[in-house]
């Protein structure tokens, strides 16, 4: 028997812009890629120098992570967000960094054929194919209030990838509200949630959002972003814990596990700032210029009030036809239908470039 289950996924989008890559690469002064959101950054190194002395680890990690690397994570929710009341014993779960989680999360609690998962209209697919992998529906919704029929989980994202839109916390409450009522897991994708430039963020778990208690929720963080950390895989889940510890259960069977020298550099990132407030300065910076010079060169900039992308539309264009022109002259970027029919006519511009790369970006839509 030949076993199928790519079969049931959605196409990989990247794989279409192998054309658009060759074209760009062969500008004289070499590619600028702002297709996709990979951090090019250093690592801080009091993160490496924590990974380095957790080296020699050779037990079997625990699923539920090290009381360290829980504790620094609900330490660090109430410190940056002012989520209070998260138990680090049972509301906290490391994960292998936060797109596995995404993708697993159906499979991971029996969600399956028959049942609806709603995903935002505009949405990193991996909340789609997580869905097809545990053979749900899977229904692009703008506001999951609106929805009416049976839904098991409705996912949120906020600072959004790719679009930058930022959820107010009245329309938070009003998800919350609405999954409560209807017995709906809701889960946020927080993963971007220091990076709020126009607007500032606010966690699905804040007081204001959900009142005293996390019934029906779960935020979803990562380092990747945050402290540079992509290539360690680091993130955790947290939340109600009658989900956490289902979670947990489940995974203890499948091995999913954090390796510890991971854990410990996961628990010092996340007990630092100061790092983090650099990186947001950088990504300022990149922002700013990059705003401006695509403005100026024709394309319109909407919401990117959050996140590390500008969402950007020209008005001669269509997505492809954005990314060709780009292209044109050396820049990489990926079209906004990879994201959903709302996104047809625009491009995502990722800030996960070299300063370098990103003035050579901004002389070429100068020129």
């Amino acid at each position: 028997m030949i076993y199928s289950t790519s079969s049931r996924l959605p196409d990989f989008p990247w794989d279409k812009l192998a054309p658009f890559k060759q074209k760009a690469g062969a500008h004289p002064d070499g590619i600028v890629d702002l297709s996709i959101g990979s951090p090019v950054d250093p690592i801080p190194d009091l993160v490496q120098r924590a990974l380095a002395d957790a080296a020699d680890a050779p037990a079997y990690p625990t699923t539920i992570g090290t009381t360290t690397a829980r504790q620094a994570s609900a330490e660090w929710l109430a410190r940056r967000f002012g989520v209070t009341g998260v138990d680090p014993q049972s509301g906290v779960l490391p994960v292998i960094g936060t797109k596995e989680l995404i993708m697993l999360l159906p499979t991971l609690l029996g969600i399956g054929a028959g049942d609806t998962v709603l995903i935002p209209d505009l949405a990193y697919p991996t909340y789609e194919a997580g869905a097809a992998l545990a053979r749900a529906t899977s229904v692009p919704v703008a506001d999951v209030t609106q929805y009416d029929g049976p839904v098991r989980v409705a996912y949120l994202n906020s600072p959004r990838n790719p679009s930058g839109q930022i959820t107010s916390a009245e329309d938070l409450r009003a998800a919350v509200e609405w999954a409560r009522a209807n017995d709906v897991l809701l889960v946020n994708d927080e993963c971007y949630l220091e990076f709020g430039w126009d607007a500032q963020p606010v966690s699905v778990l804040h007081p204001d959002v959900c009142g005293a208690s996390f019934d029906n929720l779960l935020a979803v963080h990562s380092l990747s972003k945050r402290s540079n950390l992509a290539g360690y895989r680091a993130g955790f889940v947290a939340g109600d814990e009658r989900v956490v510890a289902e979670l947990l259960a489940v995974r203890k069977h499948a091995g999913l596990m954090v390796p510890a020298p991971i854990q410990a550099a996961m628990a010092v990132a996340f007990a630092d700032d100061a790092h983090v407030d650099a990186q947001r300065e950088r990504y300022i910076r990149r922002r700013t210029v990059l705003r401006d010079a695509l403005t100026a060169a024709g394309w319109r900039i909407t919401h990117s009030e959050g996140g590390l992308y500008l969402w950007a539309e020209h008005p001669e264009y269509d997505a492809y036809g954005s990314v060709g022109a780009l292209a044109d002259r050396g820049i990489l970027v990926a079209p906004g239908a990879f994201y959903g029919a709302a996104g047809e006519r625009n491009i995502r511009v990722a800030l996960t470039g070299t300063d370098e790369r990103v003035d050579a970006a901004v002389k070429r839509l100068h020129e």
